[in-house]
């Protein structure tokens, strides 16, 4: 699930929701592993500082390691058909959002054992007041920002759609304005041609006929 304090907007769809690679918890568990080694060989002397050093590098390891995954659990890298959404911590929170309309460029870095392992770091620079953010442990960064930019392209053929449907909108509502006003003017030219009809100006045959034009324009 999203973030808590994560809330999907009107006609927004969810599209990635991704946690940390499980490489964020590698230095974590290899500092579990090596002190409890240390501590299981520690058992075997008689030394009681070596012992007490040993457990207390356990315990220390083991609170890194919870703390990890505690941050692992409240993390959230969240893509939507409108924005870039990062989240994290429970007590604690931390939060940056980017509208895709605003994104600039996308990078992704990985080393070669980062490849092997599906794990990279993406680097966003947008126009938004955040300007720049680096994410890191994405998992399989390359296909997040191929996801990214199709989603940008998407959001901005909706923007082009809005835009035509508005303008459209604009223009009917606009010519059926304007229709009034087009109709009180042949109108208006329709009872100059009676006035002229009446002072003698025009014959019956041409006062019809020019009636009869205006007539048609209406």
């Amino acid at each position: 699930m999203p973030h808590s304090d994560f809330i999907l907007r009107d006609g927004e769809e969810l599209v990635l929701d991704l946690h940390p690679h499980w490489w964020y918890f590698a230095s974590s568990v290899a500092a579990t592993v090596l002190t409890i080694a240390l501590g299981v060989a520690a058992l075997r002397t008689d030394i009681d500082l070596l012992k007490f050093v040993a457990a207390l590098g356990i315990v220390c390891s083991l609170v890194w390691l919870a703390e990890r995954a505690i941050r692992w659990v409240s993390t959230h890298f969240i893509l939507t058909s409108d924005r870039i959404v990062w989240r994290e911590g429970i007590v604690a929170k931390h939060g940056v959002e980017f509208p895709l309309q605003r994104i600039q460029t996308i990078f992704f870095s990985q080393r070669i054992f980062e490849r092997l392992l599906g794990v990279g770091d993406l680097k966003i620079e947008s126009a938004s007041e955040t300007g720049t953010e680096v994410f890191e442990d994405i998992k399989s960064p390359a296909k997040v920002q191929h996801e990214i930019y199709s989603q940008m392209e998407l959001n901005e053929n909706r923007g082009m759609t809005k835009l035509g449907e508005t303008i459209t909108a604009a223009q009917q509502f606009s010519a059926g304005a304007a229709a009034p006003e087009a109709h009180q003017t042949i109108a208006e030219q329709i009872a100059d041609l009676h006035r002229l009809h009446e002072q003698g100006a025009l014959t019956d045959d041409e006062f019809e006929i020019k009636k009869a034009e205006l007539l048609d324009r209406m």
